[in-house]
């Protein structure tokens, strides 16, 4: 893997250790959350909070009806954790405000059990925490791995150490004062064993191609039950892109940020003699 060049020590860029929430959209006992808390561990303070439940593709959903219930657990190796029946974004949230004593330095969101690349973060929890995380000022960064061989959830086998010990060099990184306070680092590992990754590429997002259908699975009285959504996605073969990279067994390191304001667009409309419109419809109720 190639290496990250003038990576600041663990803390260096604000006088002291870190102190790292980490949470994840696949739930607090999931295997990635692990790994990545363990790769964070030697950077400062680790704090974990995490969904009870597996709450894959919430996207930035949060929990406004119900009170959140927090249960303190343990992980599988006996570290502390907070597991929460809200989403990710509420972990954020709730890290943030005071249940971990304080704003942590830097939110890390991941490791997702399968990609999240093109098209598909705006649908994923793991890049919507790490966005919650910008949002708030916090510096962020989601971190997802494919399975070996291809794949994603349980089930599959997973090698997260390349991708973790990347993301641990990238938090002091996305820590320091150079560093844009409204961009996350949205980091994915192709599916290869130990040895099999070709190196890191910086990336823009992909388009993804769905393969969605309308399928009735059966009804049941009045109700009908359909599925649309779990047909193998393929992509535009574009050069630069997150999906390309994976491709090449690359690591991709794409830096995303929430402002979607079209500037083009806002010339153009300039054109269209907005207060013209606008008076068109003055008393239009």
């Amino acid at each position: 893997m190639q290496a990250v060049r003038d990576v600041p020590a663990p803390g260096a860029t604000i006088g002291r250790p870190l102190r790292i929430l980490v949470t994840n959209d696949d739930g607090v006992h999931a295997p990635g959350i692990l790994a990545l808390r363990k790769a964070m561990d030697h950077l400062g303070e680790v704090f974990v909070i995490a969904p009870g439940t597996n709450r894959s593709a919430i996207a930035r959903g949060i929990t406004i009806h119900d009170p959140l219930v927090v249960d303190e657990v343990e992980m599988a190796d006996g570290h502390p954790a907070y597991s929460i029946s809200g989403t990710p974004v509420d972990c954020v949230r709730l890290g943030a405000l005071g249940l971990i004593g304080g704003p942590p330095d830097v939110v890390v969101s991941g490791a997702n059990l399968g990609l999240n690349l093109g098209d598909d973060v705006t649908y994923s929890g793991t890049v919507a925490a790490a966005l919650e995380g910008v949002m708030l000022g916090i510096p962020a960064i989601a971190v997802s791995q494919d399975a070996l061989g291809g794949g994603s959830g349980p089930g599959h086998e997973y090698d997260f150490a390349a991708v973790t010990a990347f993301a641990a060099r990238l938090a002091p990184l996305a820590c320091a004062e150079r560093f844009p306070r409204h961009v996350i680092f949205n980091v994915n590992g192709p599916g290869v064993p130990p040895g099999g990754l070709a190196g890191a590429r910086v990336t823009r997002l992909g388009r993804r191609v769905y393969d969605d259908s309308l399928v009735l699975e059966g009804t049941e009285g009045s109700s009908r039950h359909f599925r649309i959504y779990g047909e193998p996605m393929s992509h535009d073969m574009q050069p630069g892109t997150d999906l390309s990279a994976i491709d090449d067994n690359l690591l991709s390191v794409t830096p995303l940020h929430f402002d979607l304001t079209d500037l083009e667009g806002m010339d153009r409309m300039a054109r269209w003699e907005i207060d013209s419109l606008l008076a068109s419809v003055a008393g239009v109720s």
